[in-house]
């Protein structure tokens, strides 16, 4: 791929002004169209089924004047569009071997590279296409002249622009139980374009746009669905010109139906993403050696800038109407992957550190929703707070009024009295507030929750984040360990969503404002000493970065493995108005270099439930040596870093 679009591609669906069996109008309008999409940017353009004499020709389908006037109008278009570096699919009746087929063309450069028929010729309903047209299966050559050049001709077309393999269907084939496109994806085209033809009834265009999501997802591809337009209406049948372009699942752009002037709908593709997808996915293996491999010339896609948006928090869902069934489904994840631990052990007794923070709180929250569902007593649950050098009045009171609302044991453990004779026993000067000084309470209070655990026979709930753990924010056997982690495959973004998302939709008017305090009180594992005004003096995201940024970074890592320099374009791009260049690329280097030197904690984590698409575990979906070198993704952001000055 282009290195300059980061593995983007711009695709765009055409819907234009058409007049019934008059090629020469019908081609003034695509030429336009084409002029247009080449302005922006595009290199891949793709009109209707049988756009260059419109589908609903019926039996003029069968005069010698029409099929010549498009195979004209065909040429014109090659001839007016010769100076443009696009590729655009055509779609017109072709005549082969006395036979006629709904063909798309495939046109760059002023000329035809290749003809894809049509494989399923409907014959039900409003369509009586067999009337008129031979399926793909009825075609018993490889090639075609066409204006003096030898043409290949089939199903079997994959064409390449730019590095992105692509293939065509054409309408009725992406309704059949198994479209031509799934065998097109695993001879490894990355883009599907369906020309298309598809008339209006009521209900239809939602289904068409599930039709179009889920087999772009089957298929993990880019699917461009061209459609035609008012201009086809005619006798009894309605148009509406939906198009839509979709990617793995997601509809990325969809126009407006009904519309009397022409449209089109422009979207990027990235293709590197799919490729990431795709590489873990092994069913994608090529085993038909009959597809014909094409070369286009490039596609210019000249002033390119990337018109997609990209969500700022990728592990939280965008729409917020899918926010509620979407956190609640990740809570019960949780909760029952502690159930399980649970009932699997016996054990009826669990004991969580509870600090007043987000992680601890959200644990709690899990934890007490587990022994509920148990039929077990919220007795049963130990809430221990372990106030050391750096622990404020906020969070302290917060912690105490949580674990008395939500109806379980509290105890209250000071740890500075034991972290002291430590310091002692060990030499260290408590006014030296080095790492030794805030691992040292880490690890004692890990110390104190298992071997209460022991005593009461419990389970120590661990409340570490998969945020903490990707940039090795937490005390290697301190808060690192626990006998369950249930919060170890969520981000910290989606946490501070969750608490939120609890808060409003789950807890009562006591437990609300408590939760709602703790998502506006700032992130801190409050291991030094408060400031005079008794604050917290440890703001982490002042020390590692900014968890919107790393959350952002890790997503990018673990669920396409993007290069650091298109992760740094993404982030500027989606970023532009929160962060300046320099500093993502300042918490960039941190994120990087601390991701690769601390996977020696991820390398024995606790067992945890996996609640996304991501997640660390080394019994899971990241197998990293803990003595992987990080100098290749270090140089490419010094490089980065070096182009701002």
């Amino acid at each position: 791929m282009n290195n300059k679009t980061f593995g983007f591609i711009r695709v765009a669906a055409a819907t234009p002004r058409l007049r019934v069996a008059d090629p020469q109008y019908n081609v003034s309008q695509m030429v336009e169209q084409a002029k247009q999409a080449y302005s922006r940017s595009v290199a891949v353009l793709c009109f209707p089924e049988a756009g260059i004499t419109a589908y609903t020709c019926g039996d003029l389908f069968l005069q010698d004047l029409l099929l010549q006037g498009a195979e004209e109008a065909l040429t014109r278009f090659c001839l007016e569009t010769s100076d443009l570096q696009i590729v655009s699919i055509v779609g017109l009746p072709l005549r082969v071997q006395g036979k006629l087929f709904n063909v798309a063309a495939v046109v760059s450069g002023g000329r035809v590279w290749g003809f894809v028929p049509k494989t399923f010729i409907p014959n039900y309903n409003e369509f009586y296409d067999k009337r008129w047209f031979s399926s793909a299966c009825e075609l018993f050559c490889t090639s075609v002249m066409f204006n003096g050049e030898v043409v290949p001709i089939g199903t079997n077309l994959l064409f390449s622009v730019n590095g992105c393999r692509f293939a065509i269907e054409i309408c009725e084939d992406v309704w059949t139980p198994i479209p031509p496109s799934s065998h097109h994806a695993l001879q490894g085209a990355e883009l599907i374009f369906n020309l298309s033809a598809s008339p209006e009834t009521a209900g239809k265009s939602a289904y068409r746009k599930e039709l179009i999501s889920q087999q772009s997802a089957r298929c993990i591809a880019g699917y461009v669905y061209a459609s035609a337009g008012v201009g086809e209406s005619t006798t009894d049948l309605v148009f509406a010109g939906h198009s839509l372009v979709a990617e793995n699942g997601s509809i990325l752009g969809e126009s407006e139906r009904f519309l009397a002037e022409s449209q089109l709908l422009v979207a990027d593709v990235d293709v590197e993403r799919l490729h990431a997808d795709r590489r873990k996915n092994t069913s994608f293996s090529a085993t038909d050696t009959s597809y014909i491999h094409i070369e286009l010339p490039p596609a210019e896609m000249k002033n390119w800038t990337l018109h997609r948006t990209f969500s700022q928090k990728p592990f939280v869902p965008r729409c917020d109407e899918h926010l509620n069934e979407r956190c609640n489904e990740i809570f019960n994840i949780q909760v029952a992957g502690l159930m399980k631990r649970l009932l699997h052990t016996g054990i009826k007794h669990c004991v969580i550190g509870v600090s007043g923070g987000l992680d601890s709180t959200l644990a709690l929250l899990v934890t007490v929703a587990a022994f509920r569902r148990l039929g077990l007593p919220c007795e049963g649950i130990v809430g221990i707070t372990m106030p050391g050098f750096g622990t404020t009045h906020r969070t302290k009171n917060n912690a105490t009024l949580l674990m008395e609302a939500l109806g379980i044991q509290s105890r209250q453990i000071v740890i500075e009295k034991a972290v002291n004779q430590h310091f002692e026993d060990i030499g260290h000067n408590p006014a030296l507030h080095d790492v030794t000084y805030e691992n040292s309470q880490a690890r004692e209070r890990t110390q104190i929750l298992m071997d209460y655990a022991n005593r009461i026979n419990g389970l120590v709930i661990g409340t570490g984040d998969l945020s903490e753990l990707a940039l090795g924010w937490c005390t290697y056997n301190g808060d690192h360990m626990s006998m369950y982690a249930v919060n170890v495959g969520v981000p910290k973004t989606l946490i501070s969503t969750l608490v939120t998302w609890y808060a409003n939709e789950q807890a009562g008017e006591q437990v609300r404002s408590v939760l709602l305090d703790v998502v506006s009180t700032p992130i801190s594992p409050e291991l030094l000493p408060a400031d005079d005004k008794g604050e917290i003096a440890q703001i982490t995201e002042d020390v590692v970065g900014p968890y919107l940024l790393h959350d952002f970074f890790l997503y990018h890592v673990l669920r396409f493995g993007f290069s650091p320099s298109k992760i740094y374009f993404l982030a500027c791009h989606t970023f532009a108005d929160e962060f300046s260049n320099k500093v993502i690329i300042r918490w960039m280097k941190v994120f990087f270099r601390r991701f690769f030197s601390q996977q020696f904690k991820r390398s024995c984590l606790p067992d945890g439930v996996k609640v996304g698409s991501v997640n660390l575990s080394p019994r899971g979906d990241w197998r990293m040596p803990s003595d992987a070198s990080a100098a290749l993704w270090m140089r490419q952001l010094e490089e980065l870093e070096k182009e701002m000055y």
